[in-house]
């Protein structure tokens, strides 16, 4: 509670998937994360974002379990790391990464794709039953690629690719689901399908809380209700987009002045092409 003179004023309740309390990971003589302080709603699309380097990575696999903070506490779907399973736990996390190391097997047509994710596995090595290729074909309507179900991986586009990977990521119905730069070397048209599936994630009945790890601020959807922006491995600023998604906020975090500006729910950024010099020089100035 915060207090205005004598009174108390309650603060709003939320139920965080995500509650992270002063974290930070020491790696090879180094901190590469610190202090980080972080929640984020049940339900809700969160994004993070900052420039290579920054932490990103970093946050993203303590969130998904697959990294033990050095320092501070963290939270996810109600389970304190310490206190529960990661195992466990990681059985209702997916993450999906496009430009990860593992492929799927290319040879596998869409609706196999997306069945691979109900035995963890990179190929089809079990037969399915009726009701998980009713529920793989329901996904691949609902990620805009009924079209290609019968085709094969290897035929997808690239932004066809990263739609059946997130319906492979949700046969298990998943409480958190993270994309790990989903958009990264697709054009226009891809990058728009697929921040448009993410958004159609969180119209369905009970959906999971959906985190973006993104580069670039023009792909956070209008939707976003949190935002995290990553500068030097801390959180330079944490909540609402408007109010993290400023020039200030910007320019600190990539060192060059920018300029931001929001339509339709959606926010642009660009540098002054009279700043490229100055960027330049001081690109060669630090490898020195």
């Amino acid at each position: 509670m915060n207090r205005i003179g004598n009174k108390r004023i309650a603060q709003p309740k939320i139920d965080p998937v995500i509650d992270l309390d002063r974290i930070g990971v020491f790696r090879e003589g180094r901190w590469i994360l610190r202090n980080a302080t972080w929640q984020v709603p049940r339900g809700s699309l969160a994004a993070i974002v900052g420039p290579n380097g920054s932490g990103k990575s970093t946050i993203a696999r303590v969130v998904s379990a697959h990294l033990w903070p050095t320092t501070g506490q963290c939270t996810v779907l109600g389970q304190t790391f310490g206190q529960t399973s990661l195992p466990d736990l990681r059985r209702s996390i997916r993450l999906v990464q496009p430009a990860g190391p593992f492929d799927i097997d290319a040879s596998l047509t869409a609706r196999q794709v997306v069945l691979t994710g109900f035995f963890s596995t990179l190929t089809l090595y079990q037969t399915p039953t009726a009701a998980m290729t009713r529920q793989a074909t329901r996904l691949l309507k609902l990620v805009g690629l009924s079209n290609v179900a019968d085709r094969s991986y290897s035929t997808l586009s690239s932004g066809e690719r990263v739609r059946s990977l997130i319906a492979r990521a949700l046969v298990v119905q998943p409480h958190l689901l993270l994309l790990d730069e989903p958009t990264a070397g697709l054009d226009l048209l891809a990058r728009e399908q697929v921040l448009a599936t993410a958004a159609a994630l969180l119209r369905q009945p009970a959906p999971p809380t959906i985190v973006l790890i993104t580069h670039h601020i023009e792909e956070i959807p209008p939707r976003t209700q949190s935002v995290v922006l990553m500068s030097k491995g801390a959180i330079l600023a944490a909540g609402k987009p408007a109010d993290v998604l400023t020039a200030k906020n910007l320019s600190k975090a990539y060192g060059v002045p920018v300029h931001v500006r929001r339509t339709h729910g959606r926010f642009t950024v660009h540098v002054h092409p009279s700043a490229w010099k100055r960027i330049l020089k001081s690109s060669s100035a630090s490898l020195r």
